[in-house]
């Protein structure tokens, strides 16, 4: 009995560790340095035209010349301006153009973002978020951002949640996996005119396209609570 409460003992202090660590990595480890064009941040990006979608001809800059975005802090304060606006790389085989400002009108009602691809690279700006996923000139290929959870507040300083995803497209779905290797976290495709959000919650969300922000749009807070600890 005495080996089976100590190896129970062992077990727990190795589930404890584990979760240590794996808090560390969520809310403490380094973020990346923030590579964003600083025009792109300070501009109005409530402003465009998103139906006006630029031709991917391939007369302009490709995906990897331009650098990654990244969202700054823990959520951009207003919407900013598109980051691969002078990208026209044509996207790769298998890619639906999914590009523009959507509006969700079933599932999460209301919910609204923007898609930007060129080549085989993604961003998606939404609720205080910028995930940019492909080839670029300063970072990798995986997201490397917030994912807008519950933050807390410690010795006067912010922290959020990580997140980290690949974005690959498979029979005609943009699937997320988690840090590049895990399991499939978002789908998006397109359904006839509308595109469809899958998240692993299980919810479906369809979107309809919108060529400007909505009158009176603010920035809705990433989701989750925020808590001061001292």
């Amino acid at each position: 009995m005495q080996k089976v409460f100590k190896w129970g003992r062992r077990i727990l202090g190795l589930f404890l560790l584990l979760c240590i660590c794996l808090f560390w990595l969520a809310y403490c480890s380094p973020r990346p340095a923030n590579m964003t064009d600083p025009a792109v941040l300070a501009g109005d990006g409530s402003t465009v035209d998103y139906c006006a979608l630029p031709e991917l001809d391939g007369s302009g800059l490709m995906a990897a010349d331009i650098p990654k975005g990244n969202t700054p802090g823990c959520a951009y304060e207003h919407f900013p301006m598109p980051i691969l606006a002078d990208c026209t790389e044509p996207l790769v085989e298998g890619a639906q153009d999914i590009r523009g400002l959507w509006k969700a009108v079933e599932g999460k009602v209301g919910h609204v973002e923007r898609v930007e691809q060129c080549g085989e690279r993604t961003v998606i700006t939404t609720s205080g978020i910028i995930h940019d996923l492909g080839p670029n000139s300063t970072g990798g290929v995986n997201s490397n951002d917030t994912e807008g959870s519950v933050s807390f507040i410690m010795g006067g300083k912010e922290y959020c949640m990580r997140t980290s995803a690949s974005a690959v497209w498979r029979n005609g779905k943009l699937e997320f996996n988690a840090f590049g290797f895990g399991p499939v976290a978002v789908r998006r495709y397109r359904d006839g005119e509308d595109m469809i959000w899958e998240y692993i919650d299980g919810s479906i969300t369809r979107m309809q396209r919108i060529c400007k922000l909505p009158e009176g749009y603010k920035v809705p807070k990433p989701r989750g609570k925020r808590r001061k600890i001292f």
